[in-house]
């Protein structure tokens, strides 16, 4: 183990997601010593996207964006975890990548996926914003006591069963109040079958060594490893769950909190601290909420965009970004962050015709050279980078 002082990198959106998340971490993991990257929050239905200098593209699901890199990925006990997705990722990428999982987890079903998209389509018009992937439910129904399914409970496939049917029929009588879906006209039998054979095949995975299911304590204790802990945010800090504007919001803390509660507790006070904010040169939402789009917005080399409109969270939008919006993401992660050191992130220059970012201020659009651009924020950044890649070898330091 190393004796020199450890770096703990947070990777934030100052958005609702897609701001290049997945490119930073990956750019963190390939310039630093011997890293771990950490989830510490939202599960599977965060999507951050990797493309490599060899040709190599994914969404980045249910591992860490360094996977790619062999960085290990360290899921914590804020995230949830889907068993089908996690293979399902794995059987689709060219590499083996290693999995530590926290046994506090919170397991997301195809109960919960189910009970999600029904409520969701049942709103209409009025739908609060989702990717239909079941991690808001999957957090509600943890709420009770005799609903809790969490990873350590995967050890005994009866336990597994016994869930299985509490959480049933739970959701039996959930969606006929709820919804005007009839809950037994779906095999459920048959997805519950499929369920425990995945439970089953993670076993594999960990008697392979790629898969592994810890405590917190296990991963940080005195003899932890990793010189390097990046951790990798998920959605952005406008749909916080305490500081985004309610109901369009996500069931989690997308600032700096949980990361930092996760070194508080588990990790030495010789650690130096850095935030990365993520922002895109344009805004972006996708799912329902407010949102000022720009459809004057003329892009180029947008062709790669991973986000493409989906019956659950409808078309991906684009506008200008809104100086008032970043200023309040900035604030809003200031209240856990304070003086810890900050840097800027600008991503997609190359999707602009020109050099100059339009913005809002002060509901007039304003614009400025890409570069002078930090200076508009309320936040004294060590360090501004920029990409016109979605490659992050070819990430940029401007200072």
């Amino acid at each position: 183990m190393s004796t020199e002082r450890k770096h703990a990198y947070i990777v934030l959106g100052l958005g609702y997601g897609d701001e290049g998340k997945g490119l930073t971490t990956d750019y963190l993991c390939l310039n630093s010593n011997n890293p771990l990257v950490v989830r510490f929050n939202g599960g599977h239905q965060a999507g951050h996207t990797v493309s490599t200098l060899d040709g190599k593209t994914h969404v980045f699901c249910n591992l860490g964006a360094g996977s790619f890199r062999g960085v290990p990925t360290y899921w914590s006990n804020f995230c949830t975890f889907f068993p089908e997705g996690v293979l399902t990722e794995i059987s689709h990428l060219p590499i083996t990548p290693s999995l530590i999982v926290d046994l506090l987890c919170p397991i997301t079903t195809h109960y919960d996926i189910l009970y999600n998209r029904a409520v969701e389509a049942f709103r209409s018009s009025d739908k609060h914003g989702s990717c239909g992937l079941g991690f808001g439910a999957t957090l509600e129904r943890q709420t009770f006591k005799d609903l809790r399914f969490e990873v350590q409970d995967l050890a005994s496939i009866r336990k597994v069963q016994t869930k299985l049917a509490a959480i049933r029929r739970y959701y039996r009588k959930k969606i006929h109040l709820e919804t005007h879906f009839l809950f037994d006209d779906f095999d459920h039998d048959t997805a519950d079958g499929e369920f425990i054979d995945s439970i089953i095949t993670l076993d594999e995975l960990k008697k392979a060594g790629q898969l592994r299911f810890a405590s917190a304590k296990d991963v940080f204790g005195s003899e932890c490893s990793w010189d390097t802990l990046i951790f990798e945010g998920a959605q952005g800090i406008m749909l916080d769950m305490d500081f985004g504007l309610y109901p369009n919001v996500t069931r989690s803390n997308t600032t700096s909190r949980n990361a930092l509660e996760i070194i508080s507790r588990n990790i030495p006070s010789e650690i130096d601290i850095e935030i990365y904010y993520i922002t895109r040169c344009y805004a972006t939402r996708h799912g329902a909420g407010p949102f000022r789009e720009s459809l004057e917005l003329v892009l180029v080399n947008d062709t790669n965009e991973s986000n493409v409109c989906n019956e659950h969270q409808g078309a991906f939008r684009k506008g200008y970004l809104d100086l008032a919006n970043l200023n309040y993401a900035l604030a809003s992660d200031k209240s856990f962050s304070n003086d810890i050191p900050k840097s800027l992130v600008i991503t997609c220059l190359d999707q602009l015709d020109g050099e100059e970012i339009k913005y809002y201020k002060n509901h007039n659009l304003e614009q400025t050279h890409f570069l002078d651009f930090p200076l508009l924020l309320d936040c004294d950044f060590e360090k501004y980078l920029v990409s016109r890649s979605p490659i992050s070898e070819k990430l940029l330091t401007i200072f």
